[in-house]
């Protein structure tokens, strides 16, 4: 969990920041593995779109700037921006790997930034799921190529689960801390960034087992909202969940 404390400094001028900070890794991939304009408009589309839903959401909750730890999970975004133009312009696998795998390592470092300066929030948690939800997409995306759509279900359950949520607004319930959802939710990043390095043998195999698991892991999150369901008020999802995916 992460923090967007109430800090009045004004945004814009670091929000120009990580607009620049997402053109200079777009301007190194190019200058090194070659980027296309669609990797490049791809790239740019999701820096500004990020710090667009990012700043909206500060805005409802009256904050102004980001935390320290919020920065941490905008420097994996910005890592998420460069995957997902590679992703898009079909090249640079092992960069694309790299800048996976530390994107993932980086997801371990901002939630302990939070609790260490004891600023964590339910914002800046949904804001660190989101950009863990988009990465398990954006890589689900790349393995498919090799093994076909199926694999584009596992990226796509989180967001099914929430347009699910606008019709049955009791898929919005809390759910109780669970140790097995944050493992299957940890295994589906790892497996298919092992699948996209191509050097795993067994692959197809073993990202076939995560889907089963992340299924099996939603499916039982269901079973239990359902069981328990009661009125709510708004069909948004709580910021807290979620974070399995």
């Amino acid at each position: 969990m992460i923090t967007l404390p109430h800090n009045t400094a004004p945004a814009v001028p670091e929000q120009v920041a990580w607009m620049g900070g997402q053109l200079l890794l777009l301007g190194l991939l190019g200058a090194t593995v070659g980027l296309g304009p669609p990797g490049w408009i791809v790239g740019l589309a999701h820096g500004s779109g990020t710090w667009a839903l990012l700043g909206a959401a500060m805005l409802r909750s009256g904050v102004r700037s980001p935390g320290p730890a919020d920065r941490v999970t905008l420097a994996r975004g910005v890592l998420v921006g460069g995957v997902t133009a590679l992703v898009v312009d079909g090249g640079g696998t092992t960069v694309l790997v790299v800048f996976a795998s530390v994107a993932l390592a980086l997801d371990f470092v901002d939630g302990r930034v939070a609790r260490r300066t004891g600023t964590a929030s339910p914002l800046g948690a949904r804001f660190d799921m989101e950009v863990d939800a988009f990465l398990i997409l954006v890589l689900s995306v790349q393995v498919a190529f090799a093994f076909g759509p199926w694999v584009l279900a596992i990226g796509a359950m989180r967001y099914v689960f929430v347009a699910a949520s606008w019709v049955a607004p009791w898929l919005c319930g809390e759910l109780p801390p669970s140790f097995a959802r944050k493992a299957v939710a940890a295994v589906q990043g790892v497996v298919l960034v092992a699948a996209a390095s191509g050097i795993v043998p067994f692959a197809a195999v073993l990202v076939g087992l995560a889907l089963a698991a992340l299924a099996w892991s939603f499916g039982r999150d269901v079973l239990r909202l359902r069981r328990n369901r009661v009125p709510v008020a708004t069909a948004a999802v709580p910021a807290k969940e979620y974070s399995r995916v």
